[in-house]
């Protein structure tokens, strides 16, 4: 599935890629140099699009140096890194979105569990399965993949 929605999210940028950089390399009209020129400004746009702020400016004082005033003059090595750690972000954010409920609805079933005295059954021998048709009933999937694909428009 995160192959194919990488795919999905990345096929314009590659498209342009493609275009400036790849097919005159294969032609040999232009050389490997030349050809990662012609790359990166689609890559450094789409990654500048889905970087925080905050992260670029951390990784660019750590760097040191005196601030890119463009973003033609913003190196890779600043900008890949902040990039890595904003998708981190998002991630664990989308994790705790997905495991609060999860959470819940564990709390809930060990309550009822201990409210009835039945404290030697397994709460997961319930939660499990209420877990899923919550998951299932909220359209999960679907949900997820929007908030992901959301990110990137």
């Amino acid at each position: 599935l995160s192959l194919f929605l990488t795919l999905f999210v990345m096929k314009p940028t590659w498209e342009q890629v493609n275009e400036s950089a790849i097919k005159p390399l294969t032609a040999k009209q232009i050389g490997v140099g030349e050809a990662v020129k012609r790359a990166t400004p689609p890559v450094r746009d789409f990654m500048l699009k889905s970087t925080y702020s905050s992260d670029l400016k951390l990784f660019l004082d750590l760097r040191g140096g005196p601030a890119p005033k463009t973003k033609e003059d913003l190196d890779l090595t600043a900008l890949v890194p902040a990039f890595i750690i904003s998708e981190l972000k998002t991630a664990f954010l989308i994790g705790f979105y997905v495991f609060v409920p999860f959470l819940i609805i564990d709390l809930i079933v060990s309550s009822a569990l201990m409210g009835m005295g039945m404290m030697m059954m397994p709460p997961t021998v319930i939660s499990l399965p209420a877990k899923i048709l919550v998951f299932v009933l909220a359209d999960g999937w679907s949900t997820l993949i929007q908030a992901i694909l959301a990110g990137y428009r």
